[in-house]
């Protein structure tokens, strides 16, 4: 028993150390925005091509309803009309399903779309996957993209306390002259 014990966990190590291997490259500054075509929990599709000429504020998180995700979806929430005094959109992303998407934005009355990536494309084409082979979960990372569809920021260290101001800061950093 104690020998399939240290077996299944030898192969857990390996599938991670493979995962992890084999995970996109977080884009660096300056380049462009991976394109992505995604649904919302309404159904409707979503495109980088969708906010050229605006701040995109692109926000993978891991988990609906889960108590640092709603923190950081509520901060957003409730920092919307500066962030969109300031030219932007905020656009959530997640490997959760767009049923799973709908419930979470009707229970904290999430104004912006969460998008659903279910099968974490374009959570790797950012760099932002975790794939353990069989569970993928998107890590907590932030991409700022300016309106030419550029990367202007990243942040792969997220205080969802205070992430959203921490935002504000810099896209009135960012766009001054």
């Amino acid at each position: 028993m104690k020998l399939l014990a240290v077996v299944a966990l030898i192969i857990l190590v390996l599938m991670a150390v493979r995962a992890v291997a084999f995970a996109g490259a977080v884009p660096k500054i300056g380049q462009s925005a991976p394109d992505f075509n995604l649904l919302d929990a309404k159904s409707q599709s979503h495109s980088l091509t969708d906010y050229a000429g605006k701040w995109l504020v692109l926000y993978f998180y891991p988990k609906d309803d889960t108590p640092g995700c709603t923190k950081e979806a509520c901060s957003f929430r409730d920092d919307l009309f500066q962030l969109d005094r300031l030219g932007a959109k905020v656009v959530g992303v997640s490997v959760d399903d767009a049923g799973s998407h709908a419930r979470f934005a009707q229970k904290y009355h999430l104004p912006f779309p969460l998008l659903a990536d279910k099968d974490g494309k374009v959570a790797d084409s950012y760099g932002a996957l975790t794939n353990l082979g069989i569970i993928k979960i998107a890590k907590r990372y932030t991409f700022l993209i300016d309106p030419t569809g550029n990367i202007a920021k990243i942040y792969l260290s997220v205080d969802t306390s205070r992430h959203s101001q921490e935002i504000i800061d810099d896209l009135k950093q960012l766009s001054a002259p």
